[in-house]
């Protein structure tokens, strides 16, 4: 089995570490050309995994077609703003043969298209699986317990990645409503952003509780709107990849909310972070999505107004919390 992994950052180098301590073989391509030359020279991605040493079955390779070519899966790891352009310079390279995994948590701006159907539209003949839920990269890499859902429209293609990637340390449970896992990786990221600018603000567990709980009901509320299972997000790729996300200090999206809520503007704060911070481009996204298909997200526009309107995150908690009365047992969907 040889694996090709596009994408060298935090979760593209996690994977590549974990199955090549699986035995396979695993070529990793990056537009960073120091990033490659780090991994073959010094088994090692400082900027992203420190103190992380990967095993020698793990190649950077500088040319795409070199990484793609002679591999069973080609895993896409690529920040979500970037999937497409890397899609449309890979599908020359790729077979219908080939079972393509999506990593990557988004949606693309003004299509509001998921990353299954960006792969799908540009690479049609292929079987897509999209790995997601609560994992954080530095603990993949650290071969911590670890679970994770493998989604498709055909169950098989999700069982053949299942069996790839689970051991003892990373357990896959399969699912079929791909719609669903999607948004639940999407929208989670925008929940651990306000979650963080609650930290900063110097709010408490109450705050974030209410945030975390009142942020899955309008996670639900958007995905059964695109078709998903609500019950999908009773599960890893839902609660669990939320929970994640919103409690840990690993998380890119919540470090970067605990700047904005101390006052930092969003240019200096992403830049801090020194990595992609998905919820930004997430919230612009499903703000507009939701708009155009008349889905009630309160936090998200909320955020939407503290992201690109300058507003005060205090005053954004206090309409938030003084809108018109409601039930809890009010429908949520």
């Amino acid at each position: 089995m040889r694996i090709a992994v596009l994408g060298a950052g935090s979760w593209g180098s996690a994977i590549s570490i974990h199955l090549a301590k699986k035995g396979y073989e695993v070529d990793v391509w990056d537009r960073n050309a120091d990033l490659l030359n780090e991994i073959n020279n010094n088994h090692t991605n400082t900027r992203y995994l420190k103190d992380i040493v990967f095993p020698s079955n793990i190649k950077g390779i500088h040319e795409l077609k070199d990484c793609i070519e002679g591999k069973q899966v080609v895993i896409f790891a690529i920040p979500s703003h970037a999937l497409r352009s890397v899609c449309e310079l890979a599908k020359p390279f790729i077979t219908k043969e080939q079972v393509l995994v999506s990593l990557v948590k988004g949606l693309e701006n003004k299509t509001y298209k998921r990353m299954s159907e960006i792969i799908e539209e540009e690479c049609p003949n292929n079987e897509v699986v999209v790995l997601s839920g609560p994992t954080h990269a530095e603990e993949v890499s650290a071969g911590i317990p670890t679970t994770i859902v493998a989604a498709s429209k055909n169950i098989e293609a999700a069982e053949y990645i299942q069996d790839i990637f689970m051991d003892a340390n990373f357990r896959v449970y399969t699912n079929s409503d791909v719609v669903g896992v999607e948004i639940g990786a999407a929208v989670k990221n925008i929940v651990a952003l306000a979650a963080g600018i609650s930290d900063g603000l110097g709010y408490g567990d109450n705050t974030k509780a209410a945030l975390m709980t009142r942020g899955i009901a309008e996670i639900t509320r958007l995905g059964v709107k695109l078709g998903a299972n609500p019950m999908t997000f009773a599960g890893l790729a839902g609660i669990g990849d939320l929970i994640v996300t919103c409690t840990s200090m690993h998380s890119r999206n919540r470090r970067c909310g605990i700047l904005l809520g101390k006052g930092m503007d969003l240019k200096t704060a992403m830049e801090s972070i020194g990595m992609v911070v998905e919820g930004v481009h997430a919230t612009e996204a499903v703000y507009n999505l939701a708009k155009s298909i008349d889905v009630e997200m309160p936090i998200v526009n909320a955020l939407y107004d503290v992201l690109f309107n300058n507003r005060d995150p205090r005053d954004a908690v206090n309409e938030l919390m003084t809108r018109d009365k409601k039930s809890e047992e009010e429908f949520v969907f």
